[in-house]
């Protein structure tokens, strides 16, 4: 296709100007003119001089199976990043096989790993290869689409989510039916070849194939802008040709005595005018495009916002987790067969999903399926929803539940030790719309719960596990509780919801301890600021190396369910309190707190600190044991102030100025006892 000098030129303008590649192909004085990576000019040097074909931009390189470009290791492009190619292609009209226009893709020594964009006999399309062909994607045109012996324009868009289904084709300006094969890529496609032209690191070689105008976005190209793209080379031509869409349609007459052949002559000339028609109302359509998309300031200033927000949309797509559903078949219901004795292939009734006999049945109305069954659970009629979940609220403030296995409420778990209490609770909860606040309240808000912990030997005696509520509950908070309090009580607690994980303090070498050399969890990097003090239950899970001091206090690894947790007091647990750097470092902003709440007097300060951690004051008892551990404390750093100023450097919160180092030092001892 030989275009018009002008038509060349207005064509050697990039059209839009945000390629990540531009290679023109176009013939230069001394070889090949040179291309752009990200708006940055790129030499083009060829092994061997070309052979030239006339093409969109001017005379344009001939690719043989001895003579293609390496252009070096640019365009890194993974399965997860979304890209549009997009080529001039010339296959000559005797051509036969197919070849890569644009690769970056091993050969089948190496599991031909990498990607291309290639075309293959009357097809094309592009590959994403990790491991032909077990990890690969191969999204290629469904039928022969390409016509040998013209210039035709191709275009391949990808969405980065590594399935065929995100991926389209294009032939000048218009969508073609595409499928993908082996469409199973999990994995990375990254190579350390170089970028070729025509060919593979071995074989797919273009050979007689004239390529030009080459193109590789890091983003989805829009409809309008493909159809823009390949009809700007010959854009000053359409506009001087003349405007004929409104032709009316060739009518085709025959006469009642007309041969077959006629009959078959007139309805191919039909077939020909009609697609004529088609292609003139198309390229009318690209022209349009093209005025909007790169001259008409509002439509191509609006279009280029869309297309930012379409990117960044993408963007936070890509580094998202993929997460799988389920949901029913449509047109069917679930079944099974009894199994006699037990036997696969012995098949006895046919039977479908239904509630057992022997409790309510399911509404009338609600679907047999997963749904129907929600709806089932949480009906007035179905008393055993409402019991678990209160029985498990009970366990969660009172240490045991009303039934102590809140995991089985079947014939070999524990009956319940107050089944009164237990009923009365479900009711509450159901008619309070399943409020699990108000729940929570009330029982709060209970004598049973307030009342004092204080053991007595007549207490000990009757109800040595207080399963009749004889006295307040008394039991170590769960390790995430305990950590949280901390910062809660010393004013480091940062209560801002939501958002990704947290990795706070941790000791060094846990991950490192037990990472395979390619995990990508292998090096603990701990975070700063704010996300040092959010909640625990935003602290990063490496489920085989938790956080060091929640599995001391008990937390379940999360490699199974764990319904019970298991409450412990060891040394080793007031030990990790003492010393975690998260303890120490909340202990030093209470005591600060403190003071200044005190207004420098030690002995208020004890109990403000008090107060916020016990929420009670100090029995005198307990005054005289924690005035004598102050007294202490303030000797010994007054004695070394340099391991005063070494306690205050424990964790990134940076201590008062205006407080003495040795007084800072020995109440924050004091604040560490009573978090302990």
């Amino acid at each position: 296709m030989t275009q018009p000098k002008q038509a060349k030129q207005l064509s050697k303008v990039p059209l839009f100007g945000d390629e990540l590649l531009r290679l023109p192909l176009a013939q230069a004085k001394d070889g090949i003119g040179p291309g752009a990576i990200a708006g940055q000019k790129l030499a083009i040097h060829s092994a061997a001089p070309f052979a030239w074909k006339d093409g969109p931009l001017g005379p344009a390189p001939i690719l043989t199976k001895t003579n293609s470009l390496e252009l070096g290791r640019i365009v890194e492009l993974d399965q997860t990043n979304v890209f549009s190619f997009a080529a001039w292609v010339y296959v000559p009209a005797d051509y036969k096989g197919g070849g890569s226009i644009l690769a970056r893709m091993a050969g089948p020594s190496n599991l031909n790993r990498g990607w291309d964009f290639f075309i293959d006999n009357k097809r094309f399309g592009f590959h994403l290869v990790h491991r032909w062909s077990n990890s690969a994607t191969r999204v290629r045109a469904n039928d022969e689409v390409l016509q040998p012996g013209e210039w035709q324009h191709l275009v391949a868009t990808y969405d980065g989510q590594g399935r065929a289904k995100g991926a389209k084709l294009y032939l000048n300006g218009r969508e073609v039916a595409s499928g993908g094969d082996h469409d199973r890529l999990e994995e990375s496609v990254r190579t350390d070849l170089p970028l070729r032209v025509g060919r593979r690191e071995e074989g797919s070689e273009l050979d007689g194939v004239a390529v030009q105008d080459i193109r590789v976005y890091e983003r989805r190209l829009d409809p309008a802008e493909i159809r823009a793209l390949a009809i700007a080379p010959r854009v000053l031509e359409l506009l001087k040709a003349p405007a004929d869409t409104n032709a009316a349609p060739v009518e085709i007459k025959l006469a009642d005595n007309a041969t077959d052949e006629e009959k078959k002559a007139a309805e191919a000339a039909k077939k020909s005018a009609g697609a004529a028609q088609k292609l003139r109302e198309h390229e009318q359509q690209s022209l349009k495009d093209y005025y909007l998309v790169t001259t008409f300031a509002p439509t191509r200033d609006a279009l280029s916002a869309r297309l930012a927000l379409v990117a960044e949309q993408e963007r936070i797509r890509a580094v998202s987790p993929v997460t799988h559903i389920q949901r029913e078949k449509k047109d069917s219901s679930p079944m099974a067969n009894v199994l006699m004795r037990g036997q696969y292939d012995k098949l006895g009734d046919r039977v479908e999903a239904n509630t057992p006999g022997f409790l309510p049945p399911m509404p009338k109305d609600a679907p047999r399926n997963r749904l129907g069954l929600a709806q089932w659970l949480v009906t007035r009629e179905n008393p055993l929803t409402a019991r678990v979940a209160v029985n498990r609220f009970w366990q969660e403030l009172f240490g045991i539940g009303i039934v102590r296995t809140v995991e089985d409420f079947g014939v070999v778990g524990e009956p319940p030790v107050n089944q009164e209490l237990l009923d009365w609770l479900a009711v509450e909860f159901v008619e309070s719309g399943w409020n699990v606040k108000h729940l929570y309240k009330l029982m709060v808000t209970s004598a049973a719960y307030r009342q004092t912990p204080n053991v007595t030997p007549e207490k000990r005696e009757e109800d040595p596990e207080n399963r009749y509520l004889s006295r307040g509950p008394r039991f170590r908070m769960d390790a995430e509780m305990l950590r949280d309090y901390a910062l809660a009580t010393s004013g480091l607690l940062v209560p801002t919801i939501g958002g990704p994980s947290v990795k706070p303090y941790q000791p060094e070498g846990v991950w490192e301890a037990v990472a395979m050399p390619e995990s990508n969890t292998r090096q603990y990097e701990q975070d700063a600021g704010d996300a040092l003090y959010r909640r625990s239950m935003y602290t990063f899970w490496k489920r085989a190396a938790p956080p060091a001091t929640m599995d001391v206090l008990n937390a379940p690894s999360r490699e199974v369910c764990a319904v019970r947790r298991e409450r412990t007091n060891t040394p080793l647990q007031a030990l990790a309190t003492l010393n975690d750097p998260q303890f120490v470092e909340a202990a030093r902003n209470l005591a600060e707190h403190a003071l200044g709440v005190a207004r420098g007097s030690e002995e208020a300060a004890i109990d403000e600190m008090a107060r916020r951690v016990l929420l009670r004051p100090l029995t005198d008892k307990e005054r005289r044991i924690v005035l004598n551990t102050l007294k202490e404390m303030s000797a010994y750093f007054d004695g070394d102030p340099t391991a005063a100023k070494q306690l205050l450097t424990i964790g990134e919160s940076i201590p008062a100025e205006n407080i003495p180092p040795t007084k800072l030092a020995a109440l924050s001892m004091v604040a560490n006892q009573l978090m302990t």
